[in-house]
C-alpha cells in the first residue's frame, strides 16, 4: 500500500480582493499553510474579526478553539486529495461508505483487464505458512479462471451486437465476478478536513481491521504533515498488530 497527498486547498486573489476591498488588515501571527489559512480566514469571516477586532491567538490555536468549541464545520472549507495505490478493493468498500464530504475516482474493472491483476497479502499471514499458501492458490486460481472467461467469451458470438468497447466491458463485468475482494486497486479520494477527522477518528484505531487501519495511518501523517493545526491533535500508537492513529 502507498498513499500520496496529490492535492490540496490554494488560496487565490480573491481573498486579498476582499479584504482591500472592505478595507480590512488581517493580521497573521505566525506562518500556515494554505488550507489552514483557509479555515481561519473563513472562521473570521462569521464575526469580520480582522484588524483591531481580532484577538492575539496564532493559526494553530485559533483552530484549536474552533475544534474545541465544537464550531467544525469552518474545517469544511478545507480539502485534501489523497491517492491510495495498491490497496484491496475490500478496502475501498469499506472507504467509499463514507459519503459525506467525501468524493472518490477508482481504478475500473469494467475497462481495465484484469489479466494481470496482483491481490493484496495479508501481513497478519506472513508466520501462518498453511493459510498463506492456501491463499495465494484461490487468488492465483480465481485469476486463472478470470483469464478463462475473458478469453472464451472474446472468441464467442456473445454481445457481438454491442460495439467493441461496449463488448468488452459486458465480457470483463462478467469476469471479474470471480476475483476476490483482495484484488488490488487504486482510488482517489478528495475530502473536507472535517470529514478526514472523521474517518479518522471512527477508523483509525478499529480493532480487527488492519488493512483499513494501515491506510489511516498513513493518511494521517500526509494530512498532519500538510495541515498540522488541524490533524495534530490526533497521535499515533503501536499493539501488537502495528501502528495505528487515534483521537486524543
Amino acid at each position: 500500500m502507498r498513499v500520496y497527498l496529490v492535492s490540496t486547498t490554494q488560496l487565490l486573489d480573491g481573498l486579498r480582493g476582499f479584504l482591500s476591498d472592505r478595507n480590512l488588515e488581517w493580521q497573521e501571527k505566525a506562518p500556515a499553510g494554505e488550507a489552514e489559512r483557509l479555515v481561519e480566514f473563513a472562521g473570521r469571516v462569521c464575526y469580520m474579526s480582522f484588524g483591531g477586532q481580532q484577538s492575539g491567538r496564532t493559526n494553530k490555536e485559533y483552530i484549536d478553539n474552533l475544534v474545541t468549541e465544537g464550531h467544525e464545520s469552518v474545517l469544511e472549507h478545507a480539502n485534501f486529495t489523497l491517492l491510495a495505490d495498491r490497496i484491496s478493493r475490500a478496502l475501498s468498500h469499506q472507504l467509499v461508505r463514507h459519503r459525506v464530504g467525501f468524493a472518490y475516482s477508482q481504478l475500473s474493472q469494467q475497462y481495465h483487464d484484469e489479466q494481470e491483476a496482483e491481490f493484496t497479502f495479508p501481513a497478519e499471514l506472513g508466520n501462518e505458512l498453511s493459510a498463506a499458501k492456501e491463499w495465494e492458490d484461490a487468488v492465483k486460481h480465481a485469476r486463472d479462471v478470470y483469464a478463462g472467461l475473458v478469453a472464451r467469451l472474446t472468441r464467442s458470438t456473445f454481445a457481438r451486437q454491442m460495439t467493441p468497447k461496449e463488448r468488452m466491458r459486458a465480457i470483463r463485468s462478467i469476469a471479474r465476478g470471480v476475483l476476490p475482494n483482495a484484488t488490488e486497486t487504486t482510488l482517489v479520494m478528495t475530502g473536507n478536513a472535517r470529514a478526514w477527522r472523521h474517518l479518522l477518528t471512527i477508523r483509525g484505531a478499529i480493532i480487527g481491521d488492519m488493512e483499513m487501519r494501515r491506510f489511516c495511518f498513513k493518511s494521517w501523517e500526509l494530512l498532519r504533515g500538510e495541515a498540522p493545526a488541524m490533524f495534530d491533535d490526533f497521535h499515533a500508537e503501536t499493539d501488537e498488530m502495528g501502528a495505528f492513529v487515534k483521537a486524543r
